[in-house]
């Protein structure tokens, strides 16, 4: 069921949340076995708060559509008295004392945490696979990724082992795993989710989302987690529209960017014809549809990496054995440093802190930092004037479909290109929502991107729920048998 359906049965009393609650345990018992995308179950609390919401659906009808909904987190973010480890070894024990705000928003609506999902370590990377303790598989392939960082979340709303998810973006970190897995991923504006609690990467950059079934899910999600948080500085006070008031599926009239600069070479071209036709179906509707060009999104992924990676270097220089983790025992202060660090933090983890900490070093931070940050104010101006012609931009979410495991994990700099067509998004703060649009010739997915205007979001869950409603791609599920 998808959450709106499950929230209706609850309402309805045709389920119980325990039950709901159970028989998502039940399927995470057949299935994760092989797709391994929970890093902690909490079975025992979950069963609790399902019996909690039970007694609170009894006293009558909820406003929350949350209420008894079985929700799986990314293990990025704060559970106050839960394992939160980051897919790393150097947080393996880590018991927060406080609840990330998304969290709380979540728990205060009514919702069951079923556990942490699996993620790369620190949220880098695009694979799942540089998890401290496992690699997550693709529920549509298990030979394949299901993307990254919040590959964890994906997997487990694809294989229906939750009925929603929650996951961060940083550079597509939410949407190119959504699109691997067959599922609608929602990056929001920087600044409308507080990102108070959740375990930093690039903070100029990182934003908490949701993972869901269908648009409308992702809607409701959205309304739940949003709104400003007085704990985090960079949220912004605005007032939180109605969002699935926004599902109308009129569309008739807005004025639809196509940026030729992501129909190049170098996109498959099962995706190509499947992001096309979503096009075709979006005028079909009514929507006006033109050329636009993002003049510097060629130099997207060179300024992420730089900025990105300076801003962890600097969020990461706290996990050093004495504030915060695992504490190595070394002879003195200096070597407890060292192989804390050392043994604590995986290959990727140290590869981007080194990258970062050379691109602020002194000689190096004018031609580097300096200048990456230049070039993202321009990012940022390709598309505030694309937006002064058009309501919203179309593009792939990613330029190829999920690829085998292993197949890039010893090739960084490829690795770093599967994000290609989502991090343009991060640089300039804007919302950007990943719907299903076909499958490739191997069955695997292959999604849309829909960027939105600052703080617009209602616009782009508008648009992604008329595509949705005149195709059946959401309603696609992986042929997955039980471990």
């Amino acid at each position: 069921m998808t959450l709106d359906e499950a929230s209706d049965k609850l309402r309805k009393r045709e389920v119980s949340s325990q039950e709901l609650t159970e028989a998502v345990f039940q399927r995470v018992a057949q299935t994760d076995g092989i797709i391994r995308s929970y890093i902690t179950l909490c079975r025992d609390t979950a069963i609790a708060q399902a019996k909690e919401a039970d007694r609170r659906l009894r006293q009558g009808p909820s406003a929350s559509p949350l209420l008894g909904i079985p929700i799986a987190l990314k293990d990025n973010l704060l559970t106050q008295g839960l394992r939160t480890t980051c897919a790393s070894r150097i947080l393996e024990n880590f018991i927060p004392p406080y609840d990330a705000t998304a969290v709380a928003k979540v728990r205060s609506a009514g919702a069951v945490i079923t556990g942490k999902t699996n993620l790369d370590e620190f949220a880098m990377g695009s694979s799942a696979e540089n998890s401290a303790f496992f690699s997550t598989r693709n529920p549509w392939d298990v030979e394949r990724v299901p993307g990254g960082s919040s590959g964890g979340s994906a997997a487990s709303v694809a294989a229906d082992q939750c009925i929603a998810a929650i996951g961060t973006d940083t550079g597509g970190s939410i949407r190119q795993p959504a699109a691997f897995c067959g599922i609608v991923g929602m990056k929001p504006t920087y600044g409308r989710v507080s990102r108070y609690g959740v375990i930093a990467f690039a903070s100029s950059m990182d934003q908490v989302g949701p993972m869901t079934k269908d648009v409308r899910d992702c809607a409701l999600l959205l309304e739940t987690i949003s709104g400003h948080d007085p704990s985090d500085s960079t949220s912004v006070k605005l007032p939180v529209p109605s969002y699935s008031q926004s599902l109308t599926g009129e569309i008739a009239g807005l004025r639809l960017g196509i940026p030729k600069e992501y129909f190049t070479a170098g996109l498959q071209s099962a995706v190509d014809e499947a992001v096309i036709n979503a096009i075709r179906q979006l005028e079909k509707r009514g929507a006006i549809i033109e050329e636009i060009s993002l003049p510097h999104t060629e130099y997207a992924v060179a300024v992420y990496y730089i900025i990105a990676t300076a801003e962890a270097s600097s969020n990461l220089a706290r996990y050093d054995g004495m504030r915060y983790g695992q504490r190595a025992v070394g002879s003195d202060l200096t070597e407890t440093y060292m192989l804390s660090r050392a043994q604590g933090l995986g290959p990727e983890v140290k590869r981007r802190i080194m990258l970062g900490t050379y691109a602020l070093s002194v000689g190096y931070y004018d031609a580097y930092y300096l200048k990456a940050q230049k070039v993202r104010a321009l990012i940022h101006r390709d598309f505030d004037a694309a937006f002064k012609h058009c309501d919203a931009i179309i593009t792939p979410t990613s330029p190829t479909t999920a690829f085998k495991i292993s197949e890039k994990i010893q090739n960084p700099l490829e690795m770093y290109l599967s994000d290609i067509c989502t991090i343009s998004i991060n640089l300039a703060g804007v919302p950007a929502i990943s719907v299903p649009c076909g499958l490739d010739g191997e069955g695997l997915p292959i999604g849309m991107q829909v960027i939105g205007k600052p703080f617009d979001e209602a616009t782009i869950l508008g648009i992604a729920y008329a595509y949705e409603q005149q195709t059946e791609w959401h309603r696609k599920k992986p042929a997955l048998s039980a471990a």
